[in-house]
């Protein structure tokens, strides 16, 4: 009998599965490229404006001088309309539903930005200003501008993660968010190009480039359409048959029962709880302590200056020394750098975590906003005159501190209020931080030109104070969220409340000061635990940093209990799985209350302790 046949080959490149555009065009990538659009639209408008600033028929339009501090106000005004739009599409996200949101704000957006493209249109030459019309019509624009882009980036972020795998929420929104940097170095070449083919005096210099940004809703407008609604969202709702379609959509029918449980099973414990600001703003409040790390994480943001460096980006270049059109090709650089340095920020944000990122972010920013105010002392105090070295030497610092910022801070305090509420609070949670971000950055965007004016080089120092501060309160107070689900998250603040305190190191023993131990590590440690044995009285217990347990123990002198990895979650000696160690007290009545794993971490009998719910589950 003749050899079988020699199966087929499989196709290579882009014939294969690997690169078919069925994967290419999933739901989950789809999601992501829509969310993507969201944060590089709020990205163009920065780029976008820090030329438009410097346009001469821009500043005769508006009827401005240049250098003028009424410039910072019409940035500035943007932020209080992203304020207000956060607040109202919350309450529509919940009501009315994610999807549904997103659309009302996608046209929103469209209006403010046709607004701000007519001011001085049709006007005659003597007089583009409209009679003084033309800066109330901008700063109206900038504001409907605002309105829909502040409900964007409340809703999209919420919107992507409750569809966003737990082991991958950091990376999906870091490389959001590096579009979202696209969007500025996009504006800001779009502007810089039409600059010089048309020159500063030309009015369709700055008008083109607001005439593009048209392209960011439209599109995502037609995109949105295709999406399916929240699941969460929906079964909060009692929708369960549409939630069980959206998860089909996103992750396939054989995943989609399951996941569809595990939400249920986090919804019925999450219903018990009204959802409203004063739960999250009034000190007695459930969500209080949730939501001053939200508050807190966006002021540290809008204190590390980097959105004064994104606004204003040739005025702070000229700081060192640059002429104006030097230092706005040097401005066009450090926007490139800007984005290929976030390809690090996705890669490094779920492998070192949000906590650490940031407080190292602020040490190298503290270091380089140090060192740029010595070269602006030596180029404008000492040597009075422009230094090429210190040019070179001080652009170097500066682009090495935006991409510090770009991969240490830009992402994480976007990130995080998007893990650590209920399913409830979570639009809330972030309207309150685009609420927060948008008055910050208003106050900062407002002071800056004043700085520039006034302050000169000295603003740097400004900031490297501002950003010793950031780090501080982000190392005191932060808890490290990443690699954690929803509920593990707020299992730290419920903790924190049991124990009186928010600093992270004295929470549960320090265990929400770095990520979790991966799968693959509790295995091979378990295993090399095994390996040992023991029992209490040969003392075979580890107690690591994290606050991770490992051995057998005698709890009550009758039977073994064994606690694998008790801090996130274990089994006792009946097979019963316990979600964190202080959920054991039930299994060691009766033991006297036996230390385990050290004094700082005893875990007694005690009526006033809850236990803390399974967390089998969740995502």
């Amino acid at each position: 009998m003749s050899p079988p046949s020699e199966p087929p080959s499989r196709p290579r490149g882009w014939l294969s599965g690997r690169w078919s555009a069925k994967r290419w065009f999933s739901k989950e990538r789809v999601i992501v490229i829509f969310s993507s659009l969201a944060i590089g639209l709020y990205g163009y408008d920065q780029g976008m404006m820090s030329m438009v600033n410097t346009n001469h028929s821009y500043l005769r339009t508006m009827g401005l001088r240049e250098g003028s501090d009424e410039v910072g106000l019409i940035v500035a005004i943007y932020y209080i309309g992203c304020a207000i739009g956060a607040w109202v599409a919350s309450s529509l996200a919940n009501s009315k539903g994610r999807k549904y949101t997103i659309i009302v704000c996608l046209v929103t957006t469209i209006i403010g930005g046709l607004i701000m493209f007519v001011p001085g249109l049709a006007s005659s030459a003597s007089d583009s200003t409209w009679g003084g019309a033309s800066v109330w019509t901008m700063v109206a624009g900038r504001t409907v501008l605002g309105l829909g882009i502040g409900g964007i980036d409340t809703v999209i972020p919420i919107y992507s993660s409750e569809l966003t795998k737990t082991e991958v929420r950091g990376a999906a929104m870091a490389k959001e968010f590096q579009v979202n940097i696209f969007g500025l170095l996009l504006a800001f070449s779009t502007n810089l190009v039409f600059t010089r083919i048309l020159s500063k005096e030309s009015q369709w210099a700055w008008r083109i480039p607001i005439a593009f940004m048209q392209a960011f809703p439209i599109l995502m407008s037609l995109i949105v359409r295709s999406l399916p609604e929240s699941p969460r969202w929906l079964i909060s709702k009692g929708r369960i048959d549409d939630a069980r379609r959206a998860l089909i959509q996103v992750h396939g029918k054989a995943r989609a029962d399951d996941i569809l449980e595990e939400l249920r099973i986090a919804q019925h414990e999450e219903d018990d709880e009204k959802a409203s600001f004063g739960e999250m703003l009034m000190y007695s409040g459930s969500q209080f302590h949730p939501t001053w790390v939200t508050i807190m994480g966006q002021i540290n943001q809008a204190l590390t200056g980097y959105g004064a460096v994104s606004v204003y980006g040739p005025q702070i270049f000229q700081l060192l020394g640059l002429d104006q059109e030097t230092a706005e090709y040097t401005s066009l650089g450090n926007y490139l750098f800007y984005y290929l340095m976030m390809t690090v920020g996705w890669k490094a944000i779920d492998v070192l975590g949000r906590r650490k990122l940031m407080v190292w972010g602020s040490g190298g920013l503290v270091a380089s906003f140090l060192l740029l105010t010595i070269m602006g002392a030596i180029s404008v105090s000492v040597l009075r005159e422009s230094s090429l070295g210190v040019e070179i030497v001080g652009s170097v610092i500066l682009y090495m501190a935006t991409a510090v910022f770009g991969i240490c801070w830009l992402t994480t305090v976007w990130l995080i209020p998007t893990e650590i509420y209920p399913n409830g609070f979570r639009a809330k949670g972030s309207a309150i931080s685009v609420f927060v971000w948008g008055f910050a950055n208003f106050l900062v965007t407002l002071g800056t030109p004043y700085g520039f004016n006034h302050l000169k080089y000295w603003l740097f120092l400004v900031f490297a104070v501002t950003n010793a501060f950031a780090g501080w309160w982000t190392w005191r107070y932060s808890p490290e969220t990443g690699l954690r689900s929803f509920e593990e998250n707020q299992m730290f603040f419920a903790l924190a409340q049991e124990e009186e305190s928010w600093v992270v190191k004295k929470v549960d023993g320090g265990r929400f000061l770095l990520l979790p131990p991966k799968e693959e590590d509790i295995r091979n440690a378990e295993e090399g635990g095994a390996a040992k044995g023991g029992d209490v009285g040969g003392g075979d217990a580890r107690d690591d940093e994290a606050g991770t347990y490992h051995g057998i123990f005698d709890l009550d002198g009758a039977d073994d209990t064994r606690i694998e990895n008790a801090s996130d979650g274990g089994f006792g000696g009946d097979g019963t799985r316990f979600d964190d160690a202080t959920a054991i007290n039930s299994s060691i009545e009766g033991s006297g209350g036996e230390d385990i794993g050290g004094e700082s971490n005893q875990y007694q009998p005690s009526e006033t302790t809850p236990l803390l719910r399974s967390r089998q589950g969740t995502v």
